[in-house]
Formats: C-alpha cells, sequence, structure tokens
C-alpha cells in the first residue's frame, strides 16, 4: 500500500513485441533501398521497415532529379517498369534572376543531367515498397518511431513504436494502443534530414565529435497543373538571384514533367542571418517573377509541402556506426549540395550497408558452425562508407555550400575555383550550426527585400498547408516541444522578434495576446501543432536550441500527392 508522502509509481504498460534481425526506420529510398538489398544477399535474415506515413511516400518531398546509376545496381530491370512519374531528363537552364528578368548563364558540371530522370520521389517510394515486400521484407506504414530500445550494455536493441489514443493532457483515450516494441538485432536509422532518433543517437553516442555541426536548408514545393501544351517534358531549370539578397543562400528549381504538370521549388539556406527572413515568402516571390508566372498563370496547384535538406556535406558526416545501429542516407548527410541531389547517394549508401551486414552475417555464420544464431554487428560500415564512391563524390564538393557563408559572389567564385580543381583545394572550410548564424535585431543593416505584389496562390501558409493534405488529431500531446516558452515572451521578443513565426512554412507558431487574471494583458506563444508539415526547420533554426520535435501519432501529418 503507498504510504503517505510517497511519489506514486508510473504504471508501467505491458507492450506487445516483435522480433527481427534487422529494423529499418524511414521507408525512404535509403531504407527500401537496404531492405531490398539485404533480402537479395541474404534472404533468411528477417527485415523490417518501419515508416510514420499513413503510407509509404506520404512524407517523401524532394525535386527530384536522380542519377539512375544505383537504381540500375539495385534492381537492373527496371526501367521496363519505371516508376509512375519519370520523365528522362532533356534539357537544361541555369539562370542569374533580377527582379523582372535574368541572365541565362553556363549550366555549372553538377548540374548537366544528361541521362538523367525527373521523378516524384514519393511516388518512387510507393513503386519500390512493393518490390521490397515480393522478397520478403515487413513493411509497416504508419508506425511512428518514438523512442530507442537499448539492453544493458547501452547497445540499441531496437524501436518502440509511439503509444495511440494518448490525449492532450496525457491521459488515455477510449481507444488506446499501447506501442509496441521492435527489437532487432540491428537497427538502420534512415528517418532523412534530423530524424528524432537519429538526433537522440547522434548525442548519446558522440557520433558527431569529429566533425562540423550538421548544416541544413528548407526546400519548399508545390506540384503544378498547367493549360495544355505549356510544360515541356524533361526541361530541367534551376536559378539563383532574387528574390535572396547577396548574403542569403537561395536557389530554386522548376521540373516539367509529363500530363502538363509542372513541380517547382525554392531553397534557403538555413544558415541566413536576418531574423526577419521568411522562407515562404521568399518562394512565392519567386513564383512571381515574371519567367515563372508566366508558366503557372491560369493553372493550379495540386500538392504543396516542404522539408528540410540537409546540407553540411562531407565535414559534416558523423560516425555512422554505433553498437546495434547504422545510420544511412540522408540521415547520415549524404546529399550532393552542387548536384542538388541525394536520391542516388541514400540509394548508394543503403546498397553499401546491406552489403556489410550481409557479409559480416554470412562469416559469423560460418564461424559459428551454426551452434548459436550467428551475430549482426554494425562495426566497419563507417570505414566503407569513407572509402566508398559516396564520400568520394562530397569529399569533392566539400567546400562549395561553406563559400556562399562569405555572400553570393565569394561563393560563386569560390564553386568556380573548386570545380575546376576537381575540389583539391589543401583546405576544407569549415561549418557551423544554423541556429548561431541568426543575427539579433540591429545587429546589422536589414537587406533590402525587393518584393513584389504576389497575385498567384496560394494567398498564404494557411492555404498552402490545405495543399499538404496534413493532418493531425487535435487531441494528442503537442509534438513541438518548447522547453522554456518564457524564452519566447521575453527575450526572443526583444533579441530577434520572435523568428519562429517567420521561419515555419506551415504558420505553426503565433505570439498572441492575452488577457491575465490581474486584469493586465501579455503574450503568450501558441503552437499550432495540427498545421505541421514535418520540415523540421523549427528543431534546426531556433536561436536558443529549445525546440525538439518529435513524433506524433503515427500516421498523423501530411500526405503529399506525386511530391
Amino acid at each position: 500500500m503507498q504510504q503517505p508522502g510517497e511519489t506514486e509509481r508510473p504504471v508501467e504498460i505491458e507492450r506487445d513485441v516483435m522480433e527481427y534481425d534487422v529494423v529499418a526506420v524511414g521507408a525512404g529510398p535509403a531504407g527500401l533501398a537496404f531492405a531490398i538489398r539485404l533480402k537479395q544477399l541474404a534472404p533468411s535474415l528477417s527485415v523490417c521497415v518501419i515508416e510514420k506515413g499513413a503510407t509509404v511516400g506520404a512524407h517523401i518531398l524532394s525535386g527530384a532529379v536522380i542519377e539512375p546509376g544505383p537504381l540500375d545496381a539495385l534492381l537492373p530491370g527496371w526501367r521496363d517498369n519505371p516508376p509512375p512519374v519519370c520523365v528522362p531528363a532533356t534539357e537544361d537552364e541555369f539562370w542569374l534572376l533580377t527582379k523582372t528578368g535574368g541572365r541565362r548563364l553556363p549550366v555549372p558540371p553538377g548540374m548537366r543531367n544528361h541521362g538523367n530522370f525527373i521523378v516524384s520521389l514519393g511516388a518512387m517510394c510507393a513503386w519500390l515498397a512493393p518490390q521490397a515486400e515480393a522478397l520478403g521484407v515487413e513493411i509497416y506504414p504508419g508506425f511512428a518511431a518514438a523512442s530507442v530500445l537499448h539492453d544493458a550494455d547501452g547497445r540499441v536493441a531496437g524501436v518502440r513504436i509511439g503509444d495511440m489514443g494518448v490525449a492532450k493532457d496525457g491521459t488515455h483515450k477510449p481507444g488506446f494502443t499501447a506501442g509496441i516494441d521492435i527489437r532487432a538485432k540491428l537497427t538502420v536509422f534512415a528517418e532523412g534530414a534530423r530524424g528524432s532518433l537519429t538526433k537522440q543517437m547522434v548525442k548519446r553516442f558522440g557520433l558527431d565529435a569529429d566533425s562540423d555541426p550538421q548544416g541544413y536548408s528548407i526546400g519548399i514545393k508545390e506540384l503544378w497543373q498547367v493549360p495544355a501544351g505549356r510544360a515541356s517534358p524533361g526541361k530541367i531549370v534551376h536559378s539563383f538571384g532574387w528574390p535572396a539578397d547577396n548574403a542569403t543562400y537561395g536557389g530554386s528549381f522548376l521540373y516539367h514533367l509529363d500530363g502538363d504538370r509542372i513541380a517547382l521549388g525554392y531553397v534557403s539556406g538555413l544558415d541566413y542571418r536576418d531574423p526577419e527572413y521568411k522562407p515562404w515568402e521568399a518562394f512565392q516571390q519567386w513564383k512571381n517573377h515574371p519567367s515563372v508566372a508566366a508558366l503557372l498563370e491560369g493553372g493550379s496547384i495540386l500538392s504543396a509541402g516542404a522539408r528540410a535538406i540537409v546540407t553540411g556535406g562531407y565535414q559534416s558526416l558523423p560516425k555512422v556506426e554505433m553498437p546495434g545501429a547504422l545510420l544511412i542516407g540522408d540521415a547520415a548527410g549524404l546529399l550532393n549540395v552542387p548536384k542538388i541531389k541525394g536520391t542516388h547517394q541514400a540509394i548508394r549508401s543503403g546498397m553499401l550497408a546491406a552489403e556489410h551486414i550481409a557479409g559480416q552475417h554470412a562469416a559469423g555464420q560460418h564461424a559459428a558452425a551454426q551452434a548459436a544464431p550467428a551475430s549482426i554487428e554494425s562495426a566497419g560500415y563507417d570505414a566503407k562508407l569513407r572509402a566508398s564512391d559516396a564520400m568520394r563524390e562530397l569529399r569533392a564538393v566539400r567546400n562549395v555550400k561553406p563559400g556562399f557563408k562569405r555572400g553570393l559572389w565569394f561563393g560563386m567564385l569560390n564553386a568556380a575555383w573548386e570545380t575546376a580543381t576537381g575540389g583539391r583545394s589543401p583546405w576544407t572550410l569549415r561549418n557551423k550550426p544554423d541556429w548561431s548564424s541568426l543575427a539579433k535585431l540591429g545587429e546589422h543593416a536589414r537587406p533590402e527585400r525587393d518584393y513584389v505584389q504576389r497575385t498567384l496562390a496560394p494567398r498564404d501558409r494557411l492555404q498552402g498547408v490545405y495543399y499538404a493534405a496534413t493532418a493531425h488529431d487535435e487531441d494528442q500531446p503537442v509534438h513541438l516541444v518548447v522547453h522554456d516558452t518564457s524564452v519566447c515572451v521575453d527575450r526572443c521578443t526583444i533579441e530577434y522578434g520572435n523568428p519562429c513565426t517567420r521561419f515555419c512554412p506551415a504558420g505553426v507558431y503565433e505570439m498572441v495576446d492575452e488577457a491575465r487574471p490581474d486584469g493586465s494583458t501579455g503574450r503568450r506563444l501558441q503552437i499550432n501543432a495540427a498545421n505541421c508539415v514535418h520540415c523540421k526547420t523549427c528543431d534546426i533554426k531556433d536561436p536558443y536550441e529549445i525546440i525538439t520535435w518529435v513524433t506524433p501519432e503515427g500516421g498523423s501529418g501530411p500526405n503529399y500527392q506525386t511530391l
């Protein structure tokens, strides 16, 4: 019996357990490529892939132009049965924009796309999933990994799926279901950029002790249906310049698909300095440039969304192995920034990890002579990745993105130098955390934003959220954890002017006035968590590092269509 003064002990929830040889967290290109390759090489291993989106591809957003080499190696006959959206690249354009015009420039080598394909990465992942299942991979969409399981020695031992049916106040609703534990000999984190569990594991195991802080950008994308005959399937256009100022890293992509559709978006580096910068507004401004607006006039938006893009590169690569687990794809930070491509690197790293694990498993089986179950170890994968083509590609371009921290024109000259020398510079430019770059109000002259009157939809961020089809049960714990809201009301208001209200592309954060019991008025932070499109920008750019993005209920979030 509980005695007076004793603290009530929490009741341990009884959970179901599923056991596998390997579990991959995330059904993106890296996780699915890993699972497919592992089952090709070691069919006897039990492999599970869990995905927080309601369906495979629902949370996937990318440009995307892919280099087909790694996919050719993974699935040699894929061109006979291509993904639903797969348009061969036909021509490239590269522009320096001004407010009313621009200059066409030679296409940089990394942006020449002959032989590549424009795809919808979400549709491509939905196409990969059944091919993995045909090999015996078990895939569970709607399973949001909420925490990592560890054994008595601290080794990663799997993941715990988040509980379903928890009310906003933490109580259990009538339909409460305890999340299951998925235990595995090896866990592969393929969560993409700024994965919540990856972030925890990097800190727990000190995986970034010998690397620079990771860097990110935010990419905001829309898919448009345009009047018949206006799209030129296979045409690829990139631009820089307006509407970004010379101190802000920014650029656009515009990809012509089949079916009179155009995929377009804008990327803003999250190392920007101006606390009043609005990435979503920069995208909308670019859409209203004469060259873009002429394509979109009379058309309609089909889908929209946003996500973080990992841009730290070679010098920000953490150690990618830990006891019982691996990092692959964007969870490791393998995107090639000058190419604006990461899918081929994701597939490449997933295959390499699978080949490493299959080799170790086979060796373990032989050594054990079947006397005991063969172990599956992560040791050695980090060295193999660093000796691979994936790492050679990143090292050659390691100085390109950091050069833009010194401004547009230095960045362009530096990029030209690095391209000409093949990245053989005897130096490596360093990265700092993106949150640390934000200037306080009044520290620097505010850049002139030479913006135009917008006419194209959407009118505002909330309308943009509609096109992302995002959905969260309002009565669930807020998955955007602000550890000290008094900082938002006091310090941040004075020092930065509450930049979260501007950098979030979905209008999640608001500072609202409220009446207090004593009759005075004040301000408080309001979190509109139901708007969240899971881009993770707040977790990255908050200058006080007090916002933590955690997984909501499985299946919650955006439902991207052909993005």
